[in-house]
């Protein structure tokens, strides 16, 4: 076991020179890990839910929309390569309250004073700064496992996804019953009370290294050269990215495709989140059983077939409504699977550069269909190609699982 995975279950209560002042356990540091990641992502998916009543508002194409709610997600992607290599440095203690406390300002930007498109993409780009905290926690979860329970905690810890279900089912509701600004306002409250929190209570597990040696620009071209690192962003852009880009972008589809009110079509993607969201935990459970390749495999098999069957546009209900849930559950999967792949790929010193990496690709991933969807949809006034071209990126996905992914897990 290496020093970084020390505290496993039963470890100790409390960090060195800390045990008589806050309790430090590694169920606790994982439900505050969670937390935080949740909560950052809540604020990271604020705008969402709100593009249809924005694009009413300014008069926005619906490339526009799409671009609006894009922009926190590829920026939040981009931002884990770094907030990964400063978490290494500086630790999540650190880092959780500091992004935390940052994100605070764009939440209140977009809520109170942006009332333009330029200012509501402004807002946009520094919101993005929410979607890193998955490079805060993922590290700092795996420092507290040990291996034998590493992937189990991921997996809890992927439940922070769930923030942007949180977005999805409150943000209207909010916007409609208290005002404009009132969504903006209780998230910017939520993200100070946990950068408080999380100062207090969150702790590096005892024996955590030194800092890694080698600047942040070789650590992260060393980690981008990688065969398995290249492998596993592929696999996590169109899984997890997938997942991003419905969650985003699902309500806007939904309001056109189908004529659903701004709220029914939140409800409804929220809906397809929190199963996502559920099925992450259960795909890195059936990869401990069956394996990684093998729930990805399937997980990319459902998705061709249910894109494909979307890229018609069938009814609602109930082949609709069956065709994004069968999406949400493989995608969700997917995610978890892709994990527990990283551990068999990636070397056991070089995880936690590996993940930050293919998170942001995850993240990344999600930032392309939205355009697609948007532009397709005002070129042609129909998704069909877009999810058409969504089936056949599945369909090659699947197939680049068959051979170099299986091959490589075959070899280790």
């Amino acid at each position: 076991m290496t020093q970084r995975s020390i505290a496993s279950a039963g470890g100790p209560s409390a960090s060195a020179g800390e045990a008589g002042r806050w309790p430090a356990r590694p169920g606790l540091q994982l439900a505050l890990a969670t937390i935080g990641f949740g909560v950052n992502f809540w604020a990271w998916a604020l705008l969402s839910p709100l593009g249809k009543a924005y694009g009413a508002e300014l008069q926005l194409t619906n490339f526009e929309v799409s671009l609006l709610v894009a922009i926190p997600v590829i920026v939040g992607s981009l931002g884990r390569v770094f907030v990964g290599s400063l978490t290494d440095r500086f630790g999540a203690p650190v880092m959780f309250p500091l992004v935390s406390a940052l994100t605070i300002v764009p939440v209140l930007f977009v809520g109170l004073f942006a009332n333009s498109f330029l200012m509501l993409e402004v807002g946009g780009f520094v919101l993005g700064l929410g979607g890193t905290a998955f490079a805060v926690g993922v590290p700092h979860v795996n420092r507290w496992f040990a291996a034998a329970r590493r992937g189990t905690a991921l997996g809890v810890f992927g439940l922070g996804m769930g923030g942007t279900a949180i977005s999805a089912f409150t943000t209207v509701r909010i916007r409609e019953a208290l005002g404009d600004e009132a969504p903006f306002v209780i998230v910017a409250v939520v993200l100070a009370v946990y950068a408080i929190v999380s100062r207090l209570l969150l702790r590096e597990p005892p024996g955590t290294p030194p800092s890694p040696a080698g600047g942040l620009w070789a650590r992260t071209w060393a980690t981008f050269r990688m065969p398995a690192t290249l492998m596993l962003s592929w696999l996590y852009a169109v899984g997890f990215g997938g997942f991003v880009a419905f969650s985003v972008y699902l309500p806007t589809f939904l309001a056109n495709a189908y004529d659903l009110t701004q709220n029914d079509a939140a409800l409804r993607t929220a809906g397809f989140v929190v199963l996502a969201v559920l099925c992450r935990p259960v795909g890195g459970v059936l990869s401990d059983r069956f394996g990684g390749v093998q729930v990805s495999v399937v997980a990319f098999a459902v998705t061709t077939v249910f894109a494909a069957l979307v890229a018609f546009q069938p009814p609602l209900m109930p082949l609709g409504t069956v065709a994004f849930l069968g999406m949400a559950a493989a995608l969700g999967a997917s995610s978890g699977a892709t994990f527990a792949i990283v551990a068999d790929l990636a070397p056991a010193s070089a995880v936690g550069a590996v993940t930050g990496v293919v998170g942001a690709a995850g993240g990344l991933g999600g930032f392309i269909p939205p355009l697609i969807m948007g532009a397709v949809y005002t070129a042609h006034g129909t998704y069909g190609v877009g999810f058409a071209l969504l089936a056949a990126t599945s369909l090659l996905t699947l197939l680049f699982t068959l051979g170099p992914v299986r091959k490589a897990a075959a070899g280790t």
